[in-house]
């Protein structure tokens, strides 16, 4: 399956909440989904409480419907209250690479 949409999100968990954060996202209740390709979280070697997640989706579509969904829409409400302040976008399209974890 190919990626065609995809972008990569840097948060801020509130002070001490970056554990918290991690966890949540890897368990999200709503991913994997069959259109999202990728979904990988990292976190700041210095500061544990910066997490980034890239995503890679078979279309903007795809990512859009899914969004829509209540399912999702539960999700970003949950995930809210961990974060402080906005986080920041930028597009990107996984094209490759390797993960073992």
């Amino acid at each position: 399956m190919s990626v065609n949409h995809g972008f990569h999100a840097t948060m801020t968990a509130k002070p001490g909440k970056g554990d918290e954060l991690v966890e949540f996202l890897l368990n999200a209740p709503s991913l994997p989904n069959e259109d999202c390709v990728v979904f990988l979280i990292s976190r700041s070697a210095s500061n544990p409480d910066i997490v980034s997640v890239t995503e890679g989706w078979t279309s903007q579509e795809a990512h859009s419907r899914f969004f829509a969904t209540d399912q999702a829409k539960e999700l970003v409400a949950k995930l809210q209250p961990l974060l402080d302040g906005e986080s920041r976008y930028s597009d990107e399209v996984p094209v490759g690479g390797k993960a073992a974890f």
